[in-house]
């Protein structure tokens, strides 16, 4: 998860740096101070509306350390949908409240808010109705196991359905741990979980489908965006998968600041997963090796070998036609 912290009093980066200690080592964090508080190792900035514009979708979450008022003002003309706006979390200059704003269950700002308050011992701020009275959420489920929503105003009928206490049905091709007490017995409405969208065991259906699909990259220096992503795209599309059933693009880690592979991930919401050259090389499988750029990058093959570093299967060999 890409986070960004962004703070404006002394006391706000004083808050943020500790935070930062706290979630750098599972996500990647940017520490933003304003210019009169700048300290060594963050980014400073003069405009709280000027950044925000910036860097709205740019990362996963962002967490404000101030007040409430302020960062509604600063990204209300940024919002779009609850599919793909971030995750907005706000931290009140003392510490004592950390309030879940904005993609509370899809953007995973419940959870975050709930993991930073954990941190600084703090009260943590979430209005979701179901979260509050300990309910069943279609969103947070999807986002919890990397599924997409294919019917939201679905999601919607059945997180209702889970408030007024009435059972929703359930049916999955995959093994289920820990199923909540809301499923039980209803032909009318529930939640089909499997690779095949056109099972309709309910008259109305929630269709949720993994997100299984990882996307090795391997590319020239300096590859241009535009060519990348038609790239990408000819080729899934070439190979009858849909953009929503990708949970991952892989990549080695040399590759961390290739501007190509970044804007891809940016546009599209795909999370990025970085893997070093010795642990692509020691993943069993048949790969088509390259003597040049075992050389240049220590592993034979970067795209097929990502691909398969999260350990699933090679389902295409890389292209032919390679970037």
């Amino acid at each position: 998860m890409k986070i960004a912290l962004i703070s404006i009093t002394q006391n706000g980066v004083n808050i943020s740096g500790r935070i930062i200690e706290y979630l750098e080592s599972n996500h990647f964090c940017m520490q933003y101070t304003f210019q009169k508080y700048f300290i060594k190792n963050t980014v400073s900035f003069g405009s709280l509306r000027d950044l925000t514009a910036d860097i709205f979708h740019k990362y996963d979450a962002l967490v404000y350390i101030c007040a409430c008022g302020a960062v509604v003002r600063m990204i209300a003309p940024h919002l779009s949908s609850k599919l793909t706006d971030p995750a907005v979390v706000v931290v009140d200059e003392q510490g004592k409240f950390v309030i879940s704003l904005i993609s509370g269950h899809i953007g995973k700002a419940n959870a975050l808010t709930r993991k930073i308050a954990d941190f600084l011992h703090a009260v943590p701020v979430i209005t979701t109705a179901t979260d509050i009275g300990g309910k069943f959420s279609p969103d947070s489920f999807a986002a919890a196991n990397n599924l997409h929503i294919c019917e939201f105003h679905t999601a919607k009928e059945i997180a209702a359905a889970v408030l007024n206490d009435k059972l929703i049905g359930i049916k999955s091709n995959f093994d289920m741990k820990n199923i909540p007490g809301c499923f039980g017995e209803n032909p009318n409405l529930g939640i089909c979980i499997s690779e095949d969208i056109s099972l309709n065991p309910f008259e109305r259906t929630l269709h949720l489908v993994p997100k299984n699909i990882a996307v090795g990259i391997g590319c020239k220096r300096n590859i241009e965006p535009d060519k990348l992503e038609k790239f990408i795209l000819q080729n899934l599309e070439r190979n009858n998968i849909p953009l929503w059933k990708i949970g991952s693009i892989n990549t080695v880690d040399i590759k961390k600041n290739e501007k190509a592979i970044l804007e891809f991930s940016e546009k599209y919401h795909c999370p990025l997963k970085y893997f070093s050259a010795d642990y692509l090389m020691n993943i069993d499988g048949e790969f088509e090796g390259s003597a040049f750029v075992l050389k240049t990058v220590g592993t034979d093959n970067v795209s097929e070998r990502s691909a398969c570093a999260g350990g699933g299967d090679l389902l295409f060999q890389k292209s032919l036609k390679t970037v």
